[in-house]
């Protein structure tokens, strides 16, 4: 891990880009953060979209996890931001935008292309970047996951005994394969669903959150779309961190 830039938000919050091999990331981390008192630690994944585009939401809400005590960080997902494009991955989604303004059903096969091989590339990088933050001294354990493409978090609960909890945001197409991954879950889950998201199988996303193993798993359904979520949603999901990381 390689920091290239550092600013302070205010006193409270630390910000610093940097690299890891070709992923560029964000690490905030609150003013009482020290080699003696190091901060539970909370990756933000964020939606494919690129760094830049999201930031501003990313940062809002690594400033509430500050305030929480918590560090957070994200990286670029691969295939976003500055990141090489995928052809097969574009072609994927050109396909899913042709089926749903055709209305039309969208396949399982469109669906795994887009998803899947996503999957398999980000959660391995997930896991280099927790490798490289766990060594700073100011961050410690444990750690939450939150956001992102649902399947990911779902991958990265089942393989990454580091994560303690997570808070999921069930916003994007789940590849049938993942079913039978969310019940080897077992980790706390907080699952966020946009009971009008335009883009968003709601019955899969139901049909996910029965299957988590989780023994304790919580469902906000809210009304509105995609990027609708009311603060009180997101209140309630930094509650449950402090409930589980501190």
């Amino acid at each position: 891990m390689q920091f290239t830039s550092e600013q302070r938000l205010d006193d409270a919050v630390l910000e610093r880009e940097f690299t890891l091999g070709e992923i560029p990331g964000i690490l905030w981390t609150p003013g009482s953060a020290s080699a003696s008192s190091p901060a539970p630690l909370i990756l933000l994944s964020p939606p494919p979209l690129g760094l830049r585009k999201t930031y501003p939401r990313l940062m809002v809400r690594a400033r509430h996890s500050a305030a929480d005590g918590f560090a957070t960080a994200t990286i670029e997902l691969p295939g976003s931001g500055d990141r090489p494009r995928w052809p097969a991955a574009e072609q994927a989604l050109a396909d899913l935008r042709r089926a749903m303004e055709a209305g039309e059903p969208v396949s399982d096969e469109i669906i795994d292309a887009l998803i899947l091989p996503l999957v398999d590339k980000a959660v391995p990088e997930w896991q280099a970047a927790l490798d490289a933050l766990l060594s700073l001294s100011e961050i410690g354990g444990p750690v939450g996951y939150s956001g992102g493409v649902i399947s990911i978090g779902t991958r990265l609960a089942v393989v990454e005994p580091r994560i303690s909890a997570a808070v999921l945001f069930a916003g994007s197409f789940v590849p049938r394969v993942m079913f039978e991954e969310a019940r080897q879950v077992t980790i706390p889950l907080h699952v966020l669903l946009q009971w009008d998201d335009e883009g968003n199988d709601r019955q899969a996303a139901l049909d996910l959150f029965d299957a988590f193993g989780s023994k304790e798993k919580t469902l906000h359904a809210n009304m509105g779309g995609h990027t609708g979520v009311p603060q009180f949603a997101g209140d309630a999901a930094a509650q449950f961190f402090t409930r589980h990381l501190k």
